[in-house]
């Protein structure tokens, strides 16, 4: 999937992945991942993410990487936090009230940027990418981040002929099979929740389920 198309989505403010809220998820399993006090969570693909401001409130310095500064630009500002973009090698970096967002491609993320983090909470990079972008992703994700590295996951499945991604199918088999040599997986849910998402349904789709994994890096 080229850069175009999230610029160009950004850009035009369409932008129905965003949540307002916080997701429900993360409120309700964080606490299993119980990473140490003060350690960074890394938010790949984080956009202008609320959930982002919650995780500071739990006491950890926040390092989002999104292609977009007008994503983090919205960010920051619809939280009233004072950031300026200020170019640094490969992005440019938004940062106030603990919380740091790189602008740029993911992929020039390298290990000395993510040598702090201790979790990483991914609810809109896995599914924002298509089959084959997933195994390129999942491998820079592993290479750069330190060993016993938790990983908690969000991802949805549904009949991927009943509407084209993004958001993207991804069953829990691809995930055993992306990260199941790398990691420890644990499924923590698997939710019917195409009763609670009508945009969804209203796009045709039969089924939506929504999986939760805690993974830790070996």
């Amino acid at each position: 999937m080229e850069k175009d198309f999230w610029l160009e989505r950004w850009e035009k403010q369409e932008i129905g992945f965003h949540e307002n809220d916080i997701n429900a998820y993360l409120t309700r399993y964080w606490k299993e991942l119980n990473p140490p006090s003060g350690s960074t969570v890394f938010v790949p693909l984080c956009g202008k993410s609320n959930d982002m401001k919650w995780l500071r409130e739990q006491g950890h310095p926040v390092l989002g990487v999104e292609l977009s500064p007008l994503a983090a630009q919205a960010f920051f500002r619809e939280n009233a936090y004072s950031a300026k973009g200020v170019k640094t090698g490969h992005f440019e970096r938004y940062e106030a009230n603990g919380i740091q967002i790189d602008c740029g491609d993911f992929f020039d993320l390298s290990k000395d940027d993510l040598a702090n983090v201790k979790a990483v909470y991914d609810r809109a990079a896995m599914i924002a990418l298509p089959p084959e972008m997933r195994q390129r992703y999942v491998q820079h994700l592993v290479n750069i981040l330190p060993s016993a590295t938790q990983i908690l996951l969000v991802t949805f499945d549904y009949p991927q002929a009943e509407m084209s991604g993004p958001p993207f199918a991804v069953t829990p088999k691809e995930v055993e099979a992306l990260y199941g040599k790398y990691a420890e997986i644990n499924m923590l849910s698997q939710t019917d929740s195409l009763p609670q998402n009508p945009r969804f349904k209203s796009k045709g789709l039969t089924r939506l389920q929504e999986s939760v994994f805690i993974m830790t890096l070996r």
